[in-house]
Parts: C-alpha cells; sequence; structure tokens
C-alpha cells in the first residue's frame, strides 16, 4: 500500500491571500523552500488582505470539517501543524479538534495567537475568542506571540507593561505554565532596536535584538513563524531559528526597500530567499 507520508509535512491552517504576501501565500513557498512539504488547511479566502481599502472576502469556516476529513481518510500524518490567524470561536474550536485528531507525540505544534498589536485586540476578536486562544496555546510546543497578544493570554494590561527584559522573561515563562516547551515574544521594541525574547524549558533565557529598519509591513510574522515551523521539523536549534528568521526579514525589509515596493505590499522575500540557508 502506497504511503502519503515518507516526507516531512507541516500542516498550515491559515488564510489565503492572493495580493499582499500574508499568510499562506507567504509559508507555503518559505516553508517548501526549506525541504518540507507544506499542506495548507484555508480557513478564508481574500483577494488581498484587510490592509487595502477593498477586498473580496469568502469564509471557509463550514468547509474545513469536510477538507480536514479527507486528510484523515488519507491517513496523512504530520511533522509539524502550525496555526495562525483565525476569524471565529468556530475556527478555533475546528484547531482544536485538528490537533486532537493530527497530533502524534513526535508532532510539534506551532500556534502563532494572531490576536492583536499595538497593546489592543483585532476588530474581530472579541472576549470569548482570547478565551478559546488560551485553549489552543496548550496543545502548542512552540508559541509566538508578539507582546500584545502575550498580555492577553497571560491577562496583563499592556499599558502598565514597562517592557523591561526581567519582566518579558516573567511573561514569557507565564506563558510557557500554560503549555509550550518554547516560547518567543516577537518584535518587542526598545529604543531603536526590535527584541525577540527566547524561553526554552531547562534553558537560559535569551535576546535576538535587530536594528528597526523602515516601517511595519504586512507578513513579516507569517515570514517568522514558517521558518520556525520548517526548522522545528528540521531538528533545527530554536535559538538559532529565531536569529535566522530576524535576520532573514531585515533582509526582506531592506530589499523592499530598495525596490520601493508599497507597505501594503508586504515584503519581497521572493528576492531573497535564495539567502535562506538551512543550517
Amino acid at each position: 500500500m502506497n504511503s502519503h507520508n515518507n516526507q516531512k509535512k507541516i500542516a498550515v491552517i491559515n488564510d489565503m491571500s492572493g495580493f499582499g504576501r500574508c499568510s499562506l501565500a507567504v509559508e507555503i513557498p518559505i516553508i517548501s523552500y526549506l525541504r518540507v512539504q507544506c499542506c495548507p488547511v484555508p480557513t478564508s479566502i481574500f483577494s488581498n488582505h484587510t490592509g487595502f481599502e477593498h477586498y473580496f472576502f469568502d469564509d471557509y469556516t463550514s468547509k474545513m470539517e469536510e477538507y480536514i476529513s479527507h486528510w484523515e481518510r488519507l491517513g496523512l500524518s504530520f511533522c509539524g501543524i502550525c496555526s495562525g490567524f483565525l476569524g471565529s470561536k468556530e475556527q478555533i474550536e475546528i484547531v482544536e479538534d485538528f490537533f486532537k485528531r493530527f497530533k502524534k507525540e513526535s508532532t510539534i505544534a506551532i500556534v502563532d495567537p494572531i490576536m492583536g498589536d499595538y497593546g489592543k485586540p483585532y476588530g474581530t476578536y472579541t472576549p470569548e475568542m482570547c478565551r478559546e486562544m488560551k485553549k489552543l496555546v496548550r496543545y502548542a510546543d512552540i508559541l509566538t506571540p508578539n507582546l500584545t497578544e502575550a498580555c492577553i493570554l497571560t491577562d496583563r494590561e499592556y499599558e502598565k507593561t514597562t517592557g523591561s527584559n526581567r519582566e518579558l522573561v516573567e511573561i514569557a515563562e507565564e506563558l510557557m505554565e500554560m503549555g509550550p516547551e518554547k516560547v518567543v515574544i516577537t518584535g518587542v521594541p526598545q529604543k531603536s532596536f526590535l527584541t525577540n525574547i527566547i524561553c526554552e524549558k531547562g534553558k537560559n533565557p535569551k535576546f535576538i535584538k535587530r536594528k528597526k529598519i523602515g516601517v511595519n509591513r504586512s507578513g513579516t510574522g507569517d515570514v517568522f513563524s514558517a521558518i520556525l515551523s520548517a526548522d522545528a521539523v528540521n531538528h533545527v536549534d530554536f535559538a538559532r531559528s529565531v536569529e535566522k528568521a530576524a535576520d532573514f526579514i531585515v533582509k526582506c525589509i531592506r530589499r523592499s526597500i530598495e525596490l520601493e515596493i508599497p507597505v501594503t505590499d508586504g515584503v519581497c522575500f521572493e528576492e531573497v530567499l535564495y539567502q535562506l540557508r538551512q543550517d
């Protein structure tokens, strides 16, 4: 009997934007370049992401269960499962069920809890969804929140957060108590730098700092999680993977500035993808 599981595979649960370089449109080529098969589970379809003044949108929630069931019938198994932006309580519940059905002892679960930024939840995120996301965190081996999301998950007030290294480590350790073995709080502004705070069970915390260049662009978080996901199933050291991702994003932004790529269009990672080397 033929097996569909002879190659490393990651199931990536996220939306698909046809233009704007974010979500699955970013994750599929980057994970593939790192020699892992990317198997997308679309949560919704956008013509272009919501940062544009107009867009087409199709909610895929009602189709996800049947889609996933066919994978189960095929007997698919995954080295990794990565979840991204989820648009409703129902979608969070579907992803939780996906973890229950497909996460084996050897499967690495990466949860990118895309819930908000700049101290506030996104408009689509209700208090109920925030509570449901905490349940999803229990399944994560790797968790990649920004500071806003880390505060939401730990019931902290963003406005009262000092952003000191000591406090950031405390927040990361509190997140680890919820289940993950590894946590990175991403892109924390510290003067002219962006800092990634890394905590792993049994290891000392690490701080990866990179000089901030340009302005925030869509899709950089998806670039980050794609690299971490592929590296995780390729057994790359976690801190090294975070460094690689941070360095690659800087290269992407720098090249986007050189080509005068509009901010809405994300980062032109295609121009520098060849520089993303495997360890």
